[in-house]
């Protein structure tokens, strides 16, 4: 195919080079290709369903205040020694540590993993409208999956067709945020965010004390009903009438501790076995043994009392706009599929003795034990509709400016 066809070929080597050198640098946040919302010039980093955290908000604010200004005056009046403002203050105080938590899970970066970048390597006159798929039949193409050793059991991990990686165990993807998050648990559409290895302490928190809240709350409650009862010699209906927020509220926290009650409960299940979400709905652990329950003392420690690792970003650096397009190029896809490319993925292409299991629950693969790349015919398909889908797209603007 003749060179020209492609519109960057009619500038002149100086003219790209003044180009490049002049384009304005942008932060990483402004150019991310996940679905995040960025807020603060990207100090913060929601999901991309954030406004799910005002309906989760006002299920936690508004009965809080219900029960301060209607419930409350019965437990100031009889109980002494500034009991009652106690009573009352305690869980104000304790909606104010939730939101707090609700901040810490939905507004950083869970664990998302890097995408790769391109290779810098690569000629810089390399031409995406001249590419052939002849290169795909020559075989250098990165398999699907990897065998790894986690603690002496060896685990399969997925290529990421997104992020341009293999994945990390325990790392999954997630299709409402596009981005690939370490120790990946779940998307949670209440706080409307990943939640992975970053943000999965707090969230745990966030959970279990909304919990404890609720049972507070339903036993006050109870405790107001009890003493309007004995103040006033009425049934119990008669009280509930007296003081109908007193029911509402009730009804309500009896309802709501049995979803965040059991949701604790399940957690420090995972918690107290070290898995995830993601992982105990997959039965990925059912009939074979999980690499990572080391006993519920280290589990526990591991989970809840390790230290919460640095992001591995730097969304408010700059980069260039011109480097970083470069992912959605074909060029890139190219490199990614390429040899090349190896040299800068997780160094997991070693296969190792013992247990063998899938951890992606993908097609099985046999390992390749001669560290050669073996076949991939699905990435062989994929790779060539790109290409061909890239060149239509040039000629199309080719067309389309004469």
């Amino acid at each position: 195919m003749n060179k020209t066809s492609c519109p960057s070929r009619g500038l002149s080597d100086k003219q790209n080079s003044n180009k490049n050198v002049n384009a304005p640098s942008l932060r990483l946040y402004q150019v991310w290709k996940g679905n995040n919302i960025f807020a603060l010039g990207g100090r913060l980093i929601f999901g991309p369903d954030a406004r799910s955290l005002y309906l989760t908000i006002s299920l936690i604010v508004v009965p809080v205040i219900l029960f301060c200004s209607l419930v409350s005056q019965t437990l100031v009046d009889n109980f002494p020694n500034n009991l009652g403002p106690l009573l009352v203050a305690i869980p104000a105080v304790f909606t104010v540590y939730i939101l707090v938590l609700i901040f810490l899970v939905s507004a950083r970066d869970p664990g998302i993993i890097p995408r790769n970048p391109p290779n810098p390597d690569l000629d810089d006159d390399w031409d995406a409208c001249s590419m052939s798929t002849d290169w795909a039949a020559s075989g250098r193409y990165l398999p699907p999956t990897k065998s790894v050793n986690v603690n002496g059991m060896v685990v399969r991990v997925k290529f990421c067709q997104t992020c341009m990686l293999y994945r990390p165990p325990r790392c999954s993807h997630c299709s409402v945020c596009n981005n690939c998050v370490d120790r990946f648990d779940h998307h949670c559409p209440w706080v409307g965010q990943c939640i992975g290895k970053r943000n999965y302490l707090y969230f745990f928190m966030f959970v279990s004390s909304t919990a404890l809240l609720c049972l507070y709350v339903f036993a006050m409650c109870w405790v107001n009903i009890i003493l309007i009862m004995n103040a006033k010699n009425c049934s119990l209906w008669e009280a509930f009438m007296k003081s109908p927020a007193s029911g509402i509220l009730i009804s309500y926290t009896f309802t709501v501790s049995w979803f965040v009650g059991g949701l604790s409960v399940f957690h420090l299940y995972l918690v107290i076995t070290n898995q995830t979400t993601y992982e105990n709905f997959r039965y990925r652990y059912e009939r074979r043994m999980n690499p990572y329950n080391h006993g519920c003392a280290s589990n526990i420690k591991d989970v809840l009392f390790s230290k919460i690792p640095p992001s591995q970003h730097k969304f408010r650096s700059f980069v260039k706009p011109e480097w970083y397009s470069q992912y959605n190029s074909s060029r890139y896809f190219a490199y990614a599929f390429s040899g090349n490319y190896t040299k800068k993925s997780y160094d997991t292409d070693v296969s190792y003795e013992g247990s063998e299991f899938d951890l992606e629950r993908c097609e099985t693969h046999q390992t390749d034990h001669s560290g050669k790349w073996s076949n991939g015919p699905e990435l062989h398909r994929l790779a060539s509709k790109f290409i061909a889908e890239n060149v239509t797209r040039e000629k199309s603007k080719k067309n389309g400016g004469l």
